[in-house]
């Protein structure tokens, strides 16, 4: 089995670099979003509850509308 390879300092350097700068545009992409999702939860929620009611009504239309000799 060959030994490691040194691997040398500057690219040691720019690997933490890049892992450090990815964690930190990470972080701002989120706070950027977390806004907009939260908003976009809340008008899903609404649009939720109202199609939510509006087949309840249908539902209850259907079973007035339904004839049948069992009434």
């Amino acid at each position: 089995m060959v030994p490691p390879v040194a691997v040398s300092p500057l690219i040691k350097t720019a690997r933490w670099s890049a892992l450090l700068l990815g964690v930190f545009y990470g972080k701002q992409r989120f706070n950027y979003l977390k806004p907009i999702g939260e908003e976009e939860r809340k008008i899903e929620e609404a649009e939720k509850m109202v199609r939510e009611e509006q087949e309840r009504i249908f539902k209850e239309l259907a079973e007035a509308n339904s004839d049948t000799i069992l009434k």
